[in-house]
């Protein structure tokens, strides 16, 4: 073994958690090196290469405001882009778009290259070094010892890799890259509680093979919302995407098949995703529906490969090429690369504060699918937050542990050590019960200031922020005091839109706050208004219509903020306290809360137990009981 070099922040994978975590730490002033399997394996994507759709949009847009990378390389190198759910509440509108695969590899790789004070390195590490409880650095396959003073481990679905395809299985990460073995080994011999879990992507085929003119068209979106509202480059759609289903034949030739599917079989012994099952999980799980949708995606504009989203599998190759062939439009499809399933190795959540330091090694950090976690979003959240509180403890300042009410990056960092997980991790809008607060459209107003107090957000761009939401407030005062007289077109289009007529001048702003009104169906009959971008538009209307139901979720935040507020100490003895019931003393003391709020959250802590905890806290007696 020989000593290579000393860092302060060693990140293991560069993968979408890697890339932000490395990004994070090395812009806050920490000596980084990033250690991948493959250069060429840089932000991959293995699965569908697009970035956001429902929660995940949101998650995304958090992670730009706080000062992550994702959001931006997905606005410079998106072919397609739409905001979902539109014929929702804007609680669940959530942009996605269709990245190029290989330039949203460039964009990253480029911006890792030309970051100071970060190496990136093609090597794998194999063990992980400790002394006194501290990380201390890690041993590559090489031979080689390189000292850090906090290690973040982001190995995604590469750590203990094994495909399944059919009856055939193998060791390897995702797109043949080699999986990572001996580190498994490693974090259990550090006391890590090590699980296994599985995942799946559906086949790669060509275009030619496909036949568009039968399968229905699905066009992006005219007006295109960014994820990085100060971009200053060009946004377009380039490309469509498509749809199409499967059928009764589709199902039969499946189910005729289970028996070769290893999952079916019991060769695959990982637990896989519940909200993104296999094509013959579905139709196994939901045998009463007749077909299934499928979406037939480009992997990007220099290449004839596309993705068959929804059409996850691990059936073998002949399997796969005889019911892809049963759906329309697919008769005479031709596999590029065949779906398969990934077996990978993670770590139990529980083992981890919310800051993603785990709790028995100081200096160690987890983050993305080794969280047990599943998606490009989630990781790349969790990267981040794991780079800023890796360079904060090297720095001895107070870390960041992003809250639940302001955001789903909270939310889900909060679920997964406070609650676990059995299963791969999916964020969804309904895992939050404060959707409404937590929108698309308002994430700068909940996080950009907070990403300019962690460093990361210029004063240039927050300053920018402060224009937008100026141009904003002054347009509602506007309104509030404007007066659009009556008049029959005025009228007509209140009719049309079946709503009630006028019989005399109308504020601007209470006709806006009829749902069945628009702010640009007003603007004709305004002389006096000033011009805002549609998404600025959006934003006031928003704010404008749902404002007594955001007022009644702010009060409830409000509420909850103030358990929030009431500081644990991990040092708890919870054993020493009297009053609490034997499974809540058991809970407390194997998760070390951080906050009462987060002490709510467990499983088997009663609100009894919570009026325990206020009542010793009241009574001045912390830290170890």
């Amino acid at each position: 073994m020989y000593e290579l070099d000393s860092y302060d922040v060693i990140v293991i994978g560069a993968g979408h958690a890697g890339c932000e975590a490395a990004l994070a730490a090395a812009r806050l002033g920490c000596k980084t090196a990033v250690f991948t399997l493959s250069l060429d394996a840089i932000a991959n994507m293995p699965c569908n290469p697009c970035i956001g759709g429902s929660a995940k949009g949101q998650l995304v847009r958090e992670l730009s405001c706080l000062g992550g990378e994702m959001g931006r390389a997905a606005d410079f190198t998106f072919i397609q882009s739409r905001m979902l759910n539109r014929g929702k509440g804007p609680a669940v509108h959530s942009l996605r778009v269709q990245s190029d695969r290989v330039k949203y590899h460039s964009y990253m790789k480029k911006t890792l290259e030309q970051t100071d004070g970060l190496d990136i390195k093609q090597s794998e590490v194999t063990e992980i070094c400790t002394e006194n409880g501290r990380v201390t650095g890690v041993i590559t396959k090489l031979g080689a010892f390189c000292k850090a003073k906090c290690v973040i481990v982001t190995t995604g679905t590469y750590l203990g890799g094994k495909i399944h395809i059919g009856e055939m299985n193998y060791t390897s990460g995702p797109d043949n890259v080699n999986a990572a073995l001996p580190l498994t080994e490693s974090l259990k011999k550090l006391g890590v509680s090590m699980r296994r879990f599985k995942t799946g992507t559906p086949a790669r085929v060509h275009k030619r093979s496909i036949d568009f003119s039968v399968m229905e068209e699905q066009k992006g979106d005219e007006y295109i919302t960014p994820f990085c509202f100060d971009n200053t480059f060009s946004l377009e759609n380039k490309s469509t995407c498509y749809v199409t289903y499967t059928n009764e034949n589709t199902h039969r030739i499946i189910l005729e098949n289970l028996h070769r599917s290893p999952l079916y079989a019991g060769r695959i012994k990982g637990v896989g995703p519940r909200y993104c099952p296999s094509i013959e999980d579905k139709i196994v799980r939901f045998s009463d529906k007749p077909r299934h949708q499928l979406f037939v995606e480009p992997m990007g504009l220099d290449t004839d490969e596309y993705y068959l989203q929804g059409m996850s599998s691990s059936l073998p190759e002949d399997v796969q090429i005889k019911f892809l062939r049963t759906i329309k439009g697919l008769e005479n499809v031709e596999i590029m690369r065949p779906a398969y399933a990934i077996e990978y190795d993670c770590c139990d959540p529980l083992e981890l504060y919310a800051t993603l330091e785990f709790k028995k090694i100081s200096g160690l950090f987890g983050a993305g699918q080794f969280n047990c976690t599943s998606g490009y979003e989630e990781a790349a959240v969790q990267g981040l937050v794991a780079g800023i509180n890796a360079a904060r403890k090297i720095k001895g300042e107070p870390l960041y542990v992003p809250e639940r009410s302001s955001s789903y990056i909270g939310t889900l960092i909060d679920d997964l050590v406070t609650k676990g997980c059995n299963e791969p991790y999916r964020m969804m809008t309904g895992r939050s019960e404060y959707r409404l607060m937590l929108r698309h459209d308002n994430a700068e107003e909940r996080l950009l200031a907070t990403g300019r107090e962690l460093g990361l957000v210029s004063e240039q761009r927050y300053a920018l922020f402060l224009e937008r939401r100026a141009a904003i407030d002054e347009e509602k005062e506007r309104i509030t005091r404007t007066s659009l007289p009556v008049s029959r077109e005025l009228n007509e289009l209140l009719e049309r839109k079946g709503t009630s007529r006028i019989n005399q001048s109308v504020k601007f702003i209470e006709l806006l706050k009829r749902p069945q009104i628009s702010y640009n169906e007003l603007l004709p009959f305004d002389d006096s208004h000033p011009k805002l971008s549609h998404e600025l538009v959006e934003k006031l209307e928003t704010e404008i219509k749902y404002e007594g139901y955001i007022k009644t979720q702010d009060e409830k935040i409000k509420q909850m903020k103030k358990l929030e507020d009431k500081p644990l100490s991990p040092d708890t003895d919870y054993s020493l306290i009297s009053g609490l019931r034997l499974e809540a003393r058991e809970k407390l003391q194997k998760f070390k809360p951080l906050n009462i709020g987060q002490a709510s959250r467990i499983s088997g802590v009663n609100p009894a137990d919570i009026s325990v905890l206020l009542i010793w806290l009241e009574g001045g007696r912390h830290g170890k009981g």
